[in-house]
C-alpha cells in the first residue's frame, strides 16, 4: 500500500530551514549592532529579498518570532521590500518587470533572447527601528 506524503515543511528539514539558518545569522547582526549603538529595543526590521529568491516571508517571520525571543528584538516586526523579477532583452535593450508568473521571453519584442537581472537578490538588512 503506497501513500502519497506531503513535502516536509519547517524545521523537519522542508523549505524554512533555510529561514532559520538566516534569521539566526539576522539575530547576531541586530546583537552586535545592539552592543555597538547602545540601543535596548528593536521595533522593525525593514529587510530586502528578491521575489525569486526562494525565501518565504512568513516562514522568516515566524522562525524570527520564535528565534528573537529574549533578544533585543523580541516583538519586533518585519517589513519587506520585494524586489522584481527583471528580465534584460539582448534584441530590443528594454527592461521588463515580471509581475506574474515568470515570463521567458520579452514582452516587448518576442525574443527569448533576455537575460535576468534582478529579483534574485538574497536577504538584506535595510534599516532597523530601536528605542
Amino acid at each position: 500500500m503506497s501513500s502519497a506524503r506531503e513535502p516536509a515543511t519547517g524545521l523537519r528539514g522542508g523549505p524554512a530551514v533555510h529561514e532559520v539558518a538566516l534569521t539566526g545569522a539576522l539575530l547576531a547582526i541586530v546583537e552586535e549592532y545592539a552592543q555597538r549603538e547602545k540601543f535596548g529595543r528593536v521595533n522593525s526590521l525593514r529587510l530586502s529579498l528578491g521575489r525569486l529568491s526562494c525565501l518565504d516571508p512568513e516562514a522568516l517571520e515566524f522562525t524570527f518570532a520564535v528565534q528573537a525571543r529574549g533578544t533585543v528584538a523580541e516583538g519586533a516586526r518585519l517589513e519587506f521590500a520585494i524586489q522584481p523579477a527583471v528580465l534584460a532583452c539582448v534584441a530590443c535593450g528594454k527592461d521588463s518587470v515580471c509581475e506574474g508568473p515568470f515570463e521567458t521571453c520579452c514582452p516587448h519584442c518576442g525574443s527569448c533572447d533576455v537575460l535576468l537581472t534582478g529579483g534574485t537578490q538574497d536577504l538584506k538588512l535595510l534599516e532597523l527601528d530601536v528605542d
